[in-house]
């Protein structure tokens, strides 16, 4: 059990060990379904996904809206905090200029952490290296000015999704440590990310990296052999759980 005079950011900080455990999150979107994970001894920590959170509300990821993401964060943290795990957010690239604000809305529910996207939703682009490592140091002084300086940044690099190089990946993930993320994560969508890549970023990051499993892909196992910090699933469990949901509705309605 966790010590109760612990942050639940310190404690979420201390859960990111390479190389010997991984965090391993299976991420929700409501309140179901963070109380399906938060009840499992195994689960050590509650995680949101911002594109189930917007399945959820009938949108896109690209159109959910701060308000929304917020409100489903919000009606997630009593169960954290009843089931006693550390909660981290996915608020994707921090809102623009509301970065601030929404940290702020973060620490006020309790939440310990952000995945913080290095993408700026309402340009279409990548933010500048230097303006993404900049994103990650206003987001730890909003932590460090309410005392908890263990807030947890997962930041998120995107380069390989938009077509840049391994070599970029590394350069932005050293900065964005550098500023105070506590794991760097890499996604290349149907890319993907190859097994060497991971390899060469968990030396580079000191073991600080974090990774979405795809299911057929590399196992947890083998991701925590190879001395990754984190590992999600991302919308993944939603997926897989509304095809089980059909699955079983089509047995009872073609009877």
């Amino acid at each position: 059990m966790p010590d109760p005079s612990t942050s639940s950011c310190t404690t979420l900080r201390s859960l990111h060990q390479p190389p010997h455990t991984p965090l391993v999150l299976t991420n929700i979107w409501d309140v179901p379904s963070a109380r399906a994970i938060a009840s499992l001894p195994s689960c050590r920590a509650l995680a949101t996904a911002s594109y189930a959170i917007a399945i959820a509300h009938n949108t896109s990821d690209e159109n959910l809206t701060p308000a929304q993401n917020l409100a489903s964060i919000a009606s997630i943290a009593p169960v954290a905090k009843e089931f006693d795990k550390p909660l981290t957010a996915d608020i994707q690239d921090g809102y623009g200029e509301r970065l601030e604000e929404v940290i702020g809305q973060l620490l006020d529910l309790g939440v310990a952490g952000c995945n913080l996207e290095d993408f700026d939703g309402a340009r279409g682009e990548m933010y500048g290296a230097e303006e993404a490592a900049e994103r990650v140091r206003r987001t730890m002084d909003v932590a460090r000015s309410r005392g908890e300086g263990d807030f947890v940044v997962n930041a998120r690099c995107d380069a390989l999704l938009h077509g840049g190089e391994l070599g970029e990946v590394i350069e932005r993930g050293k900065a964005y440590l550098a500023a105070g993320a506590t794991a760097v994560f890499v996604w290349g969508s149907k890319r993907g990310v190859r097994t060497e890549e991971v390899a060469e970023m968990v030396q580079a990051f000191g073991g600080r990296l974090s990774v979405k499993l795809d299911f057929g892909g590399l196992s947890v196992r083998e991701l925590a052999g190879m001395g990754v910090a984190r590992v999600s699933v991302g919308p993944s469990m939603q997926t897989r759980m509304m095809k089980a949901l059909a699955e079983d509705a089509r047995a009872l309605l073609e009877y």
